[in-house]
């Protein structure tokens, strides 16, 4: 059989602010996976085809400036947009690429998109309706470019089949895993994970990711509320409070709240007490039952759903995993 007909060819798009770094490193793990694969390989099975794809001067559109199988032909089956340093890429220049992605994923490419690579990927409009994710500090501007997406920053993550979404930028790690697993098998792509001593996919950015509250809506009764309640570490949660700090009837208040948030007051609460219980998870040796009354949990058990809930991770996990020692 012709080894280019096994190929599968995953290509990574250069841009402007492109990280290099994460061009580099995920092509060195696609290349060891495939040498991963290769001692086991049976006649027909698939081995990936790196490639990095550029718009050179000249171009209507992005050729390829690196290529693992020179001789090879057809299209990529999987275009990665890689995450990018500094501020999100404006929509004249996320524009350069969107009719040819938009061309690809037609022809039926997947695409793929880290970090910052959303705002290229969004201006395609494929994004529009679709789960997805991006690094978290991206989230109010990615939002307000693209109001159509649903967005979840908690997910370092989003696999919806042929658009996948990843968070912050050594995301890329996840997403090339999510690749092997796919198409060359879970068995290489838990090989080359071991390999390279990096967790296989599962992780999520509630892990890592604090809570920042929108500050910046304008709704200056919403803003008092939130103030006083940073100021007391959430100890009040009940509505009728809430409403009377803000001088406002709770229906009002609850519309203007979430409007203003991007949460309920229920759910704002329970983010400013887990994210001090997860300083002090991080700081302490108190024990768990005591961080919860710490952070105004009557109940320990709530507070260990709650905490899994947002975070991800129980709050006995977190600690293992993020405490910080003395030296």
């Amino acid at each position: 059989m012709d080894k280019h007909a096994c190929m599968v060819e995953i290509g990574i798009l250069g841009y402007a602010g492109a990280q290099a770094a994460a061009r580099l490193g995920m092509t060195d793990l696609l290349i060891a996976a495939n040498g991963i694969a290769g001692r086991a390989r049976a006649p027909g099975q698939p081995q990936f085809r790196v490639t990095h794809l550029s718009l050179e001067a000249g171009r209507s559109e992005p050729g390829r400036t690196f290529d693992t199988d020179p001789e090879g032909v057809g299209h990529p089956a999987v275009i990665i947009l890689p995450p990018g340093l500094g501020e999100p890429l404006a929509a004249p220049e996320a524009r350069i690429h969107a009719d040819w992605l938009t061309r690809q994923h037609a022809q039926g490419a997947i695409l793929c998109s880290i970090c910052k690579g959303a705002f290229l990927l969004g201006e395609t409009g494929l994004l529009d309706g679709r789960p997805v994710t991006t690094h978290w500090s991206y989230e109010e501007p990615l939002m307000a470019r693209f109001p159509a997406i649903r967005l979840n920053t908690d997910r370092l993550i989003i696999d919806d089949g042929d658009i996948i979404t990843a968070g912050g930028m050594m995301a890329w790690i996840d997403l090339c895993l999510i690749l092997v697993s796919r198409f060359l098998g879970p068995a290489v792509m838990m090989n080359t994970a071991r390999a390279f001593l990096v967790d296989p996919p599962g992780r999520e950015q509630s892990f890592y990711s604090p809570f920042f509250p929108r500050l910046h809506h304008g709704d200056g009764a919403v803003l008092k509320v939130q103030h006083w309640l940073q100021a007391t570490g959430g100890a009040e949660m009940r509505l009728s409070v809430l409403a009377g700090h803000a001088g406002l009837e709770a229906r009002t208040f609850t519309r203007r709240f979430q409007k203003a948030t991007g949460h309920t007051s229920g759910d704002y609460v329970q983010r400013l007490r887990v994210t001090r219980a997860r300083d002090l998870l991080q700081l302490t040796r108190d024990p768990i039952d005591a961080i919860a009354w710490a952070v105004h949990y009557a109940d320990p058990g709530a507070f260990r759903k709650v905490f899994t809930r947002i975070v991800g991770l129980s709050p006995g996990e977190y600690r293992q995993r993020f405490r910080v020692t003395a030296a």
